[in-house]
């Protein structure tokens, strides 16, 4: 997300110039390629005018240290108050009730507040451990009601079904609702709330009875972040009848500028508390400042990385394929179709590239980027061979090459490319095993695309 923010904030270490300490001379370029960047991405204006007069306050006469350039120097100042910017106190969610409670998603229709409600009853349900109930209370968008009850039966979620004399009625609906849960001990109940196009009164006004109502623990403000500036209006209004108590921001995968996530902090008050970064079910985690400002200044964020790769890998299958590594024997196309699978779990290659570091990216970007259908191909190409032939690659001469191209809907082409990245692996992991690091550097340096990589390594 955030591509343009990324790489004007990128080049703010080449543009600041100085000697031993940041003065008003060396900084003005700076400021100006930063006022440019968040104007861009839609910041709101009073947010852009005040992060600047932070970010100079923080930087004027402040002491360089020896091993770090004035440019570097600040941009850890910008660092610092981006994520004040987006921080909050407050970062969880509040269900520390009487149960069940409640909490009620409101925004604009296309926000993806239905979606997200799938998703964040599957957070409680997986992380929390909660029993949670999805209320669709939208009776006005066609299928609503279908595609949370959808969404429910494929998190395992109860559905609350209207009873019929209140079907059209959203406050009886979600009254109703929730002494339903009450009775049969729910921890939590979600309530899907309508949307429309731009905010109106009569939109409004039902919102807010269905707050009063059934008095929410929380109501969170659902928001595309590709909105920019006017997500931040949204939000101030929704805010003023309804009492957020935190935002939602979603499509973060998508191309955003980044501009909601940068103001709707600081002009309503109110927390990031989640981000939706795909469309998946598995697509929504707590919000961190730190890891944003991170990402937005194109220094990856290696944190989620890590956190997403605990939960998608398989522990066991990890400590065997080491084994193999370290021996340097039995690494076969079934090792390599499990590491595909992992990487898929984890979001893709390009799931995995947005968290790393902005110069990484450029180098993708450079080689061609990342084509996740020949990834696809490859995993189809691996699942029309025999077991035999996993296992054995050699035996794979021109008869098996067509059978399986066949079966995978490729050319012949594709799988004599396939067997080539998997010989040009299988090397990599014996010079790994034989000598180390540096071996398996130096054989990297050598495939097609990395020549001059690592100028380190002889």
């Amino acid at each position: 997300m955030a591509n343009q923010l990324t790489e004007r904030f990128a080049r703010l270490v080449k543009t600041v110039r100085g000697e031993a300490r940041l003065t008003d001379a060396n900084l003005q370029d700076a400021l100006r390629e930063v006022r440019l960047a968040l104007i861009e991405a839609d910041v709101a204006l009073p947010v852009v005018k005040a992060f600047i007069e932070r970010v100079k306050a923080s930087a004027v006469g402040s002491e360089v240290a020896t091993s770090l350039t004035p440019g570097q120097a600040f941009v850890g100042i910008v660092h610092r108050e981006l994520i004040a910017l987006m921080d909050s106190a407050s970062p969880g969610l509040n269900l520390a009730v009487t149960p069940p409670a409640v909490i009620m998603l409101a925004g604009l229709q296309g926000a993806g507040k239905t979606t997200t409600a799938g998703k964040l009853a599957r957070v409680l349900k997986q992380d929390q451990k909660k029993k949670v109930l999805l209320v669709p209370c939208d009776v006005y968008r066609p299928a609503a009601t279908e595609q949370l009850k959808t969404l429910a039966a494929q998190v395992e979620i109860e559905f609350y079904v209207p009873e019929a004399g209140a079907a059209t009625d959203p406050v009886a609906i979600a009254r109703s609702a929730v002494d339903w849960a009450r009775v049969r001990y729910f921890d939590v109940v979600i309530v899907d709330t309508a949307g429309r196009l731009a905010i109106d009164e009569a939109m409004m006004a039902e919102a807010a009875a269905i707050s009063a109502a059934v008095k929410p623990a929380e109501t969170l403000f659902v928001v595309d972040a590709m909105l920019g500036q006017d997500a931040v209006n949204t939000a101030k209004a929704f805010n003023e009848r309804l009492t957020l108590t935190g935002v939602i921001l979603t499509k973060l995968d998508g191309d955003s500028r980044g501009g909601a996530a940068l103001s709707v902090r600081e002009i309503t008050g109110v927390p990031i508390k989640f981000a939706g970064v795909s469309e998946k079910l598995d697509g929504l985690e707590a919000f961190h400042a730190e890891r944003m400002a991170s990402r937005i200044l194109g220094m990856g964020d290696v944190l989620s990385l890590v956190e997403a790769t605990a939960k998608a890998v398989d522990m066991e299958a990890a400590q065997k394929l080491a084994a193999k590594v370290k021996s340097g024997k039995g690494f076969d196309l079934e090792d390599f179709k499990q590491q595909i699978g992992q990487m898929k779990k984890m979001g893709g290659m390009q799931g995995l590239l947005d968290k790393m570091p902005h110069e990484l990216q450029q180098a993708a970007a450079k080689s061609g980027g990342v084509d996740e259908k020949q990834v696809a191909r490859m995993e189809g190409i691996i699942n029309s061979m025999t077991p035999l032939e996993r296992r054995k690659p050699d035996l794979i001469k021109a008869t098996r090459k067509r059978r399986i191209a066949a079966g995978a809907g490729v050319q012949v082409q594709e799988v004599n490319r396939l067997l080539n990245q998997f010989e040009q692996t299988q090397t990599m992991m014996k010079k790994f095993s034989q000598g180390g690091l540096g071996k398996l550097m130096k054989g990297l340096s050598g495939m097609p695309g990395m020549k001059g990589r690592f100028p380190g390594m002889r």
